[in-house]
């Protein structure tokens, strides 16, 4: 054996002093006091739905994938819609992508679903037993979100569906290719298996009113979404061939087939306009979006943009309609080009028309698709609204007691699903606690994540992100197979071992390893470890070692008081 002790990274393969240090007890020392503190990391502030990602991630690595979806399923419902269609905001402040790329999220929420595809709901998810009734007018994600929350609690659930099928827009709006209706259908079953009642078919203001369900029911959510489109009130807008791109989807969904043109215009830059042209490409047509912004500006999720361009659809950007030409029947659309001014209430370069650059292109049919409103024409009297959204407090209730709101019908963030599935689980919480206290709740404040620079990048290397699969892009013709397949399995291990899990502690043995005091143990009643504080020194080596930041260092007068 060498006597001479070799180093990696700078650092020795174990604690310095490896002797009993019983009878120096060195803690008297210390004016600085490490602390194991799991602390909230960036993808979970950042994700709408608080989802525990780092948690979920240590169990995939295990490949305890029932394990891992219990996980997801405390904050969402359905991992399999999420992993398919949520805009990954989670991604987006992800410290890795300062490191090398961002952690594949939403795939992994995806491969977790999928490994659970026939798995449902256990019956030890409902925590209590309550008398109350809650009525839920809407079974889009705010609608669904909210019952489950509601049930696990033990309140007795009915949710009220104007359309044949339950899904709102996860089932009208988003196409299959996106979405299969099999995952879809799935995860509704488990909410229903729960025990929450979904009665479709079943308008609010023509089939019950709403002061009937608020005389039947103990608190009434509405989460209606969002289904009548802005019309853009130009000249010719009333020509046969111009509809919303959000009926076109809806007719599409619900019945299997849509009147479409062969040279289809589609007006827009949002999720809407995408999946329509998508959709209409699919059924034959020629497509091109037309867009008044840049390719910057764009709200769509920038993956499905470059998926639609890759299937052949154009887009025109820095381009606005202002008149649409024909007899009766749509012909040409009337643009005008656009320059980016300064920033508008939305945070982007607000479009300026430049005067004399009209130009025309051929339509036989265009399809609006520049924002979505709700329609609350249900509710006769007065409440307070914000651009066509009702008002709501922190928890989600109006200023009518026992009648709150969530997803696109409150004001608030509105149009993701994601967003939707956050306001729903919001709501809920705040329900449970207007039925026992008398008063919504106050939500919980949000929270930073764990800053990039608190990480010891020492202990990482650079690594490559996994791509999903991809169906190849052939003959799109009746063509709505799922575009995006996923991750293999060893794909998703290798990106759970990738994952810098910011602030949550992986049990490396760093801590223990490099005290020199000899001061840190495995825990014996628990995962992770104990500090035997009579012989910490407060060196503060085990938190500069630490990869993760998942230990604290605080003045030891603050234990002391």
């Amino acid at each position: 054996m060498s006597d001479v002790m070799e180093f990696k990274n700078g650092q020795p393969p174990f604690a310095v002093s490896m002797g009993n240090m019983d009878w120096n007890k060195t803690g008297s020392w210390r004016y600085m006091r490490p602390l194991y503190e799991n602390k909230v990391p960036p993808c979970t502030a950042g994700c709408p739905a608080h989802e525990k990602i780092p948690q979920y991630f240590a169990l995939v690595k295990e490949k305890k994938y029932r394990e891992a979806w219990y996980t997801i399923l405390e904050d969402n419902p359905m991992p399999g819609v999420m992993g398919r269609v949520c805009y990954h905001p989670c991604e987006t402040v992800c410290n890795r992508s300062e490191y090398d790329e961002s952690i594949a999220i939403h795939n992994m929420e995806r491969f977790v679903a999928d490994q659970n595809k026939d798995n449902h709901f256990p019956e030890f998810f409902i925590q209590g037993d309550y008398t109350e009734k809650i009525a839920i007018i809407g079974s889009g994600p705010a609608g669904l979100s909210a019952a489950y929350q509601l049930r696990r609690k033990g309140y007795r659930v009915t949710i009220f569906e104007a359309a044949p099928k339950a899904g709102g827009m996860l089932r009208l709006g988003i196409p299959k290719y996106r979405l299969p209706r099999e995952v879809l259908d799935k995860e509704i079953g488990d909410i229903e298996g729960l025990g929450v009642e979904i009665k479709t078919g079943t308008t609010i203001g023509k089939d019950l009113t709403l002061e009937e369900l608020k005389a039947t029911f103990d608190a009434v959510l509405v989460a209606s979404g969002a289904f009548k489109s802005w019309p853009m009130n130009l000249k010719g807008e009333d020509k046969k061939g111009i509809s919303s791109g959000l009926f076109f989807l809806r007719e599409f969904n619900l019945n299997g087939s849509v009147a479409v043109g062969k040279k289809v215009v589609v007006v827009g830059g949002g999720n809407t306009a995408i999946d329509t042209a998508r959709s209409a490409l699919r059924l034959g047509a020629e497509v091109t979006i037309v867009y008044r912004r840049s390719r910057a500006e764009m709200p769509a999720v920038p993956e499905e943009v470059e998926d639609a361009e890759k299937e052949g659809v154009k887009i025109v950007f820095l381009a606005n309609p202002v008149e649409f030409l024909g007899n009766e029947q749509v012909e040409k659309v009337k643009l005008i080009k656009m320059a980016l001014g300064e920033a508008d209430e939305s945070g982007r370069r607000r479009p300026v028309p430049q005067p004399g650059s009209e130009f025309e292109i051929v339509a036989d049919q265009v399809l609006l698709a520049i924002g979505e409103t709700p329609d609350l024409s249900f509710v006769s009297h007065d409440l307070s609204k914000n651009k066509g959204r009702l008002t709501v407090g922190s928890g989600q209730m109006t200023k009518e007691k026992g009648l709150f709101v969530s997803g696109d019908a409150a004001d608030g963030p509105v149009g993701t699903v994601v967003d939707a599935i956050n306001t729903g689980k919001r709501a809920a919480f705040s329900i449970h606690h207007f039925l026992r206290k008398g008063q919504p709740a106050d939500m919980e404040p949000v929270v930073n994540g764990v800053p990039y620079q608190q990480l010891n990048l020492d202990y990482f290397t650079n690594e490559k992100r996994p791509q999903e699969k991809k169906l190849r892009h052939g003959d799109l013709k009746n063509n709505f197979a799922e575009v995006n397949l996923g991750l293999i399995e060893d794909d998703a291990v290798y990106e759970a071992d990738r994952c810098f899990s910011c602030g949550t502690c992986t049990y490396c043995d760093n801590c223990l390893i490099f005290c020199p005091d000899v001061a840190i143990a495995y825990n014996p009643d628990d995962k992770g470890y104990i500090i035997n504080y009579d012989y910490c020194k407060g060196c503060g080596i085990c938190v500069n070692e630490c990869p993760r930041d998942a230990l604290s260092f605080e003045e030891e007068l603050k234990w002391r008081a």
